[in-house]
């Protein structure tokens, strides 16, 4: 009877051991993202800082749908009151030249993280990451800028989906994102580095996902000042007048192609043009007469060296 009893005991004990063990290398897998993090431009600098340069929709999975909204787009948009203070989506936020902010939110009782949340220099944008397990919302619930997002830790990377977006941008250049599109995002901690990757879905005017990565970098004694925000009339405009272009009517279309010497079709962006194949085929495409360079050099703050 004692000989059964050790080994209940013994059993137990080697249990409460493994589970320990396990979650020990669960918590130890999960980096935590809170902190505070300053932007790393090593990926995409001139886009990000300046803006895509209209015409330039290369590596872009766009359609039809997408190239109409563009060709019709004209920049003096931005001037309008309406557009002055708008947001970015979550999907596309990251990617600005904003300071980042991410803490949790604990219960008091169970010490469970029920969300962490996000806090975006660029117009104080803010997001919710529930961790608590609740469900997303129908789809007829209102529609966001940050959208309804949940989390999941898969390994070491923090798992974001997110649903209920309004309809936004994928680029400073009137690329549009619908209001139908989901977005998973995985943060990844590396000690003082946190690599964010967003793969954004959207089935009106993409044909295949877009998956995008920035990085960012621990900063611990960064201080980020408010966001203030005020519409002003910049432009004097007859009422209800909306910059905009008629098909075939944007001047502006083809001058990066032109710049850089790439062909016009390829410029136009489509899934096609995000493979490493569609090089050989450029080769054969035909370019246009070829445009002065004007570029604005981007530098590097800390070195002040041209990037």
């Amino acid at each position: 009877m004692r000989q059964v009893t050790r080994r209940r005991i013994a059993a137990t004990l080697f249990a409460l051991a493994a589970a320990a063990l396990v979650a020990k290398r669960t918590a130890f897998a999960q980096e935590d993202p809170s902190g505070d993090w300053s932007p790393i431009f090593h990926e995409d600098a001139r886009e990000r800082i300046l803006g895509a340069e209209i015409g330039d929709y290369m590596g872009l999975p766009i359609n039809a749908a997408a190239l109409l909204r563009v060709e019709s787009w004209s920049a003096e948009l931005i001037e309008l009151p309406e557009n002055q203070c708008r947001q970015h989506g979550s999907d596309y936020g990251w990617r600005g030249p904003s300071n980042l902010s991410i803490w949790k939110e604990v219960d008091r009782a169970t010490q469970q993280v029920i969300a962490y949340h996000t806090h975006l220099s660029a117009y104080g944008a803010e997001q919710t990451i529930w961790m608590d397990g609740r469900p997303h919302p129908p789809d007829y619930a209102r529609h966001t800028w940050a959208g309804f997002s949940t989390g999941r830790w898969d390994g070491d990377a923090l798992v974001i989906t997110t649903t209920h977006l309004k309809e936004n941008w994928l680029g400073l250049n009137g690329v549009p994102r619908s209001d139908l599109a989901t977005a998973s995002v995985h943060l990844l901690r590396h000690g003082d580095y946190l690599t964010v990757a967003v793969i954004t879905y959207d089935p009106v005017y993409m044909t295949e996902p877009l998956i995008r990565t920035v990085d960012f970098r621990y900063n611990p004694q960064q201080q980020m000042a408010p966001w203030p925000c005020e519409p002003v009339d910049e432009v004097d405009r007859p009422p209800g007048v909306v910059p905009s272009y008629l098909p075939g009517q944007n001047p502006y279309l083809t001058e990066f192609a032109a710049r850089y010497g790439i062909p016009p079709q390829a410029a136009l962006g489509g899934a096609q043009t995000m493979y490493p194949e569609y090089m050989e085929k450029l080769k054969t495409m035909q370019r246009l007469p070829r445009l002065p360079r004007t570029d604005l050099r981007i530098t590097d703050p800390r070195s002040g060296q041209p990037r």
